[in-house]
């Protein structure tokens, strides 16, 4: 769940938890999400860090807001988590293995041919 000694804020752990959340199907577009009094009560946080965790969120557009009733997920919210994650995450590995590939003096073609191994075992293809 959450890491307490985590270099990343709690806040931030909380978006992500809800963002897995939803792209495992467990809250689907157009549904409620916990409120931040929930969450707080879950992970034993402060009411306001979770909300703070559940407006990061808002802000990206993944959740919106149905006055007097709560937060919901967005009906792009999938694409928009996919989108986000694949570019921070993805593209900071992929920067960082080339830059490692590159002081390994490891060629491109080696390189992508390492990666399609990896990833086509990872899919279940074998190589």
């Amino acid at each position: 769940m959450l890491n307490h000694d985590s270099m990343k804020p709690i806040y931030v752990q909380i978006s992500e938890w809800l963002e897995t959340e939803i792209l495992n199907g467990t809250i689907g577009r157009d549904e409620k999400v916990y409120s931040q009094y929930q969450l707080a009560e879950m992970f034993t946080i402060n009411p306001a860090t979770a909300a703070k965790g559940i407006n990061l969120l808002a802000d990206e557009g993944i959740l919106y807001k149905k006055r007097g009733l709560g937060m919901f997920v967005a009906p792009k919210a999938r694409e928009i988590i996919l989108e986000n994650r694949k570019n921070s995450k993805l593209g900071s590995m992929v920067t960082d293995l080339a830059k490692e590939a590159v002081q390994l003096m490891v060629g491109e073609d080696e390189l992508i041919a390492m990666i399609r191994g990896v990833y086509r075992k990872e899919k279940g293809e074998g190589s």
